[in-house]
């Protein structure tokens, strides 16, 4: 079945070939809609929500003159555009999902890129070359770091030629008028438009190279080997059981099972298996190598056979944690279609995982009942809390591909806010409004980054997409302990223990998104007005 790519219309269909060397502004609607499509179909592909995934179309459809009407699920888009002559549909069906925070960021990229070339400001970055230098040397041999180098050389040249534009006067192209595209007039404020990196006047952007440039940003391969990918998820498991309350043999535990487990899952997903199967064999193994670490310590140790509880750190690395957010955040945005699916297939990832550990607890008569307090001074106790959630929020962006800077920045914003929600915890505040609190504190301090980069008080390269900050942060927050302890005593029939733990872990859940939504509606306008 591999022969037949279902996933969208080729390019060399006739009405895109014989344009395909043409100007894309020039090119007819077919040629058009290739390109806008195709980047919404990464850009979902990425795991983000599918209100960026609209959000990014119109971006390339508004310098074309083309509208878009957009429905975006969990895996297919169906666009119908028009540019007032034409009019044509496109559908597009993902084989699977997942998270790949580099493409998210890439892409918005390459949106300031495609748009600064036709002569429209940009929008993700106020220096328009630094998109320019970055997208430009996607292709270079070393181009793992080209992307930041390319950044900050674009920072150095931007400062270099503002007192010549401020002299001289700097050509800046007006956005198109017309019928359809006055829609989107209010996304795009041109700053430092109309020129190239070293200012001359923009040279367009053929449809080719617009593919191009798109194909580089599809193929690239993940950033971690599988080896590292298991190191990142094993800190990240075992930093998340200290926060939990667990002691040294319980991080020992889940950092050699969820290492382990971790490592297994990119293997198999490299061979394209079903990601349902995966979760489930990679769950087993990791609570196995968990429990049989223990049991191997409590040879020298017999404390160790009593942590029967480390198992279910060790699962932790497979926690939907990214379509479980952004499908809260699609309904947010009254995207009810996008957001229930989202939240079924979390539902369904969580059901295969726990049923695994449940699985694994009844072979081995694992009887999890908590963590046992480690009574450390409170002062102590906050200090290592922020290391562990710095240490796990960066293990778990490397999970979703994110680049070092980006995992440290994402690391500093989930150490600062997870750190928060467990203090106020101590002190009586209930665990689902903590959890909204530090989520609302990640989108704020999100929010301030991005606006600190904007307006030049931090370097351009750091300016990363809000998505790719906030949820790596909050995931940490999500209650897996919850979801678990719920689905161990419903295999034991303990009915109504597993519905006070399953509905515990929902209320957490529901307030996770409800706090970035509510830092969005602050400081953002589209979120705060239903335009």
């Amino acid at each position: 079945m591999h022969k037949y790519h279902t996933h969208s219309i080729p390019l060399d269909m006739e009405d895109i070939e014989r344009d395909w060397h043409k100007p894309v502004s020039e090119a007819g609607i077919a040629a058009k809609a290739s390109v806008i499509v195709r980047v919404g179909m990464l850009d979902l592909g990425a795991g983000t929500g599918s209100f960026r995934v609209r959000e990014m179309m119109h971006r390339i459809a508004y310098p074309l003159g083309v509208h878009v009407r957009a429905d975006v699920n969990l895996t297919d888009i169906e666009a119908s555009c028009t540019d007032g002559r034409s009019r044509i549909t496109e559908v597009v069906d993902l084989p699977t999902t997942g998270v790949n925070t580099e493409r998210v960021w890439l892409l918005e990229h390459f949106a300031d890129w495609f748009n600064v070339n036709l002569g429209m400001g940009s929008v993700y970055h106020a220096q328009a070359s630094v998109s320019q230098e970055v997208v430009e040397q996607l292709d270079s041999p070393d181009s793992r770091r080209s992307a930041m180098r390319a950044a900050q050389k674009a920072h150095r040249e931007h400062e270099a030629r503002r007192a010549m534009r401020t002299s001289a006067g700097a050509r800046v192209h007006k956005p198109i008028s017309g019928r359809y595209a006055e829609h989107f007039g209010d996304m795009f404020q041109p700053v430092d438009a109309g020129s190239g990196v070293d200012g001359t006047e923009v040279p367009g952007v053929t449809v080719e190279q617009a593919h191009s440039r798109l194909d580089l940003i599809e193929r690239r391969k993940p950033l971690y080997s599988p080896a590292f990918s298991g190191l990142a998820g094993a800190l990240a498991c075992a930093a998340f059981v200290f926060l939990l309350g667990g002691g040294p043999y319980d991080m020992i535990g889940a950092f050699v099972g969820a290492g382990l487990g971790q490592w297994l899952r990119r293997r198999l997903f490299a061979h394209r298996l079903n990601q349902f199967v995966v979760t489930f064999v990679c769950v087993a193994v990791a609570a196995l190598a968990c429990t049989g670490t223990l049991r191997l310590i409590g040879l020298a140790d017999p404390v160790a056979l009593q942590h029967d509880t480390a198992y279910i750190g060790a699962m932790l690395f497979v926690i939907p944690g990214f379509p479980l957010i952004t499908g809260g955040l699609d309904i947010a945005k009254i995207d009810f279609p996008s957001g229930i699916q989202r939240l079924c297939y979390t539902l369904a990832i969580i059901l295969m995982a726990t049923l695994a550990g449940w699985m694994v607890a009844a072979i081995v008569h694992l009887n999890p009942q908590g963590f046992e307090p480690l009574g450390l001074d409170p002062w102590l106790n906050g200090c290592l809390r922020f290391v562990a959630a710095f240490v796990g929020v960066w293990g778990f962006s490397v999970l979703f591909n994110s680049p070092q800077r980006m995992c440290l920045t994402a690391a500093v914003i989930g150490a600062i806010t997870d750190t928060l929600r467990l203090t106020i915890g101590d002190l009586g505040v209930p665990p689902e409004a903590a959890a909204c609190i530090g989520a609302t504190l990640a989108g704020l301090l999100a929010s301030v980054w991005r606006t600190s980069v904007r307006r030049g008080w931090l370097p351009p390269h750091l300016g990363y997409p809000r998505i790719c900050l906030t949820v790596p942060s909050i995931v940490i927050m999500v209650p897996g302990l919850y979801m678990y302890q719920a689905m161990f005593n419903l295999g034991q029939f303990n009915t109504q223990l597993a519905l006070d733990w399953g509905f515990r872990a929902f209320m957490v859940i529901i307030c996770l998104p409800v706090g970035l939504a509510l830092a969005r509606v602050v400081t953002d306008r589209s979120w705060r007005y239903d335009v």
